[in-house]
């Protein structure tokens, strides 16, 4: 299986290296003109597995795959690093913050390995357990990740309970804004609803950005479903009453 693998990828290393000696469009690619293309490439990959689709999650996989080659590729060029120094470089940090594998710490739970990596990465210089989150993250996303990487200091309510309180108190302090009229402070308490939301997802066990995108296709896929039984009469939505597209929707809603 290992040999497999590595020929595997020694052909694509090759092919990477052919295409930047002779493709124009490759030969012409820096990490900048990449960089779009990555996150569009990764956004993909999170598309086939919130829908579980494991045939498109192989073909992203393989399309990051050949990112991750073509900036390592760019690299060298600029003599600023090489793929081995790349693989290398991760394979030391998994061993160095795997401690209870490679070394003789002890642990008791996943908890442990989440608060030994967090403590690993201060050691390592990092200035504060907040390092690490991507400034680009998507909010919501960045919201989870900020929340995770505080519960690893301690810095975590005891249970569910508590958390359902502060979104409660933070949609207190929501109307109390919207009741003044203060653009400016109704935006600031919406985000607190939202992160302690997120908040309340997390206790749950459940992934709050997954959770919204799941509700977004299930929005997609009704009102394109309502649009499709409104040109049944020869209509579209824009020419049917509220009341004709509300009953539509709850016919839809039944099926999806």
């Amino acid at each position: 299986m290992v040999l497999q693998s590595n020929i595997a990828f020694t052909r694509l290393v090759k092919i990477m290296d052919e295409l930047r000696d002779k493709c124009p469009w490759d030969k012409k690619q820096t990490i900048q003109t990449l960089r779009q293309l990555t996150i569009e490439e990764t956004y993909e990959l999170a598309d086939a597995v919130t829908e579980n689709d494991w045939k498109g999650i192989k073909e992203e996989l393989g399309d990051l795959l050949l990112h991750l080659v073509f900036y390592a590729k760019i690299g060298a060029e600029q003599n600023k690093f090489t793929l081995e120094e790349v693989i290398n470089g991760v394979c030391d940090k998994l061993i160095n913050r795997h401690p209870h594998i490679y070394s003789d710490t002890q642990i008791n739970d996943e908890e442990d390995v989440k608060k030994n990596w967090e403590k690993l990465k201060l050691n390592e210089g990092k200035t504060s357990v907040l390092s690490g989150v991507p400034k680009s993250l998507p909010s919501m996303v960045k919201a989870m990740r900020l929340q995770e990487k505080a519960k690893q200091v301690g810095f975590e309510w005891e249970n569910k309970d508590q958390v359902w309180e502060k979104v409660e108190e933070e949609q207190k302090e929501l109307f109390e804004a919207i009741e003044l009229g203060d653009i400016n402070k109704i935006e600031d308490e919406l985000g607190d609803v939202f992160f302690s939301l997120v908040n309340f997802a997390r206790f749950l066990q459940v992934d709050a950005e997954n959770a919204l995108e799941r509700t977004n296709k299930k929005f997609i896929s009704r009102v394109t479903s309502m649009e499709a039984e409104a040109l049944k009469d020869g209509k579209y939505l824009h020419d049917l009453t509220l009341q004709e597209m509300d009953n539509i929707w709850n016919r839809v809603k039944k099926n999806i």
